[in-house]
């Protein structure tokens, strides 16, 4: 198994066609909430983007982008399926933070949906600290928040 990681931005065809997969399945979980959650997904704004391939296979995603001065925000973590459960999660992550520490930030922040009960699980086991929900989800009940020094 060749693993690649590369960086790039959200005009990357390959981070696309990702995002349309894990969009397919947000709409599952997040239900009549993901219109709401979809709003704030826009990925036009990413300038920062991982991408993992496996024997030349892009298997997994996620972003960062500016939260305020000290901090970014991950956005748009996702493995296909088929792949999950082989470390290309944290590789992504690992990445994003190296990447975060590197433009100057400190911090990382995240949100996820309670219902993603394995998101919630590996953003722990990678020593993310859950924080009191911040901007638009701030009275979301299915949003859990989540933060990390880099």
């Amino acid at each position: 198994m060749m693993i690649k990681i590369i960086r790039t931005n959200s005009e990357n065809i390959d981070f696309i066609n990702l995002v349309k997969e894990l969009d397919a399945y947000l709409k599952i979980t997040d239900g009549d909430e993901h219109d709401f959650y979809h709003q704030f997904n826009n990925i036009d704004v990413l300038k920062n983007v991982v991408l993992v391939y496996v024997d030349k296979v892009v298997v997994g995603c996620g972003a960062i982008k500016k939260f305020d001065k000290t901090s970014v925000e991950v956005k748009r973590m996702f493995v296909s399926p088929d792949k999950r459960g082989l470390g290309i999660a944290q590789k992504i992550l690992t990445e994003l933070e190296i990447w975060a520490k590197e433009l100057g930030y400190q911090k990382c922040v995240l949100e996820t949906g309670k219902r993603q009960v394995e998101a919630v699980k590996f953003y722990k086991k990678c020593n993310y600290k859950v924080i009191e929900n911040y901007g638009q989800y701030t009275n979301m009940e299915n949003s859990i928040c989540f933060s990390k020094t880099v």
